[in-house]
């Protein structure tokens, strides 16, 4: 199946996660594929195989859940915080709903030869949008970091997620490396944490002491330290 992916040249590190996501596996698979950058666009020509359809859907409908998400919250989050914590609320607000939102998303996406994400995104999910504005109006501007590490604490009690951190390598129960942060433009181990919607984070060997500080600030007994 042949499948053209693309987004403006100024979403173009979307693209590439996705190439770095699909591209390896196509060709153990007998596809492949190939990056193209223009000035206007950039695109992923895809050779792909039938039974991978799925995960290449799945990752585009990431693209928008994290990285259309969080350029929208950074945008709109009006909070007088600073950078970092901004940064940290962002994430939290997209891990706490990355399932209604990955529903809503994979509702409106369809299989096609030409897929461009931003079109999909603006014209197929205004009521996304709107869904994400609705819960921003519960944030104030004086929303403060010790508001920030409350709604924290919550969304960590609530979660029944492992994560395994090495060095400032963050990987998942399925022990694969996570790297949804690059979608925010930085890569980033707080942030990557954040993301993952961990409930219990499980430390393998040493790690640098302002990460021990974050860990030990919001997750408390909730990061097991060997």
């Amino acid at each position: 199946m042949d499948i053209t992916v693309s987004d403006t040249s100024a979403h173009g590190s979307f693209i590439t996660y996705l190439y770095n996501a699909l591209v390896g596996e196509a060709m153990r698979l007998g596809g492949g594929g190939e990056l193209m950058f223009g000035e206007m666009r950039t695109a992923l020509s895809l050779n792909l195989p039938e039974e991978l359809l799925p995960a290449l859907l799945a990752k585009v409908a990431e693209i928008v859940g994290v990285g259309y998400k969080y350029a929208f919250l950074q945008e709109n989050v009006h909070a007088a915080l600073p950078r970092r914590e901004k940064r940290l609320l962002c994430a939290a607000l997209i891990a706490a709903d990355e399932g209604g939102d990955g529903r809503m998303i994979r509702a409106r996406l369809r299989p096609a030869r030409e897929l461009c994400i931003d079109g999909f995104y603006g014209f197929r999910l205004a009521a996304l949008r709107e869904k994400w504005l609705r819960i921003l109006e519960y944030i104030p501007h004086s929303f403060s970091p010790e508001d920030l590490l409350r709604f924290c604490e919550y969304l960590v009690g609530e979660s029944r997620r492992k994560i395994y951190l090495k060095g400032d390598a963050v990987f998942g129960e399925d022990l694969l490396r996570l790297k949804r942060s690059r979608l925010t433009g930085q890569e980033d181990v707080e942030t990557e944490i954040m993301l993952s919607d961990a409930g219990y984070i499980y430390c393998l060997g040493g790690i640098s002491a302002p990460l021990s500080d974050f860990l030990r600030k919001y997750y408390a007994d909730r990061a097991i330290f060997s």
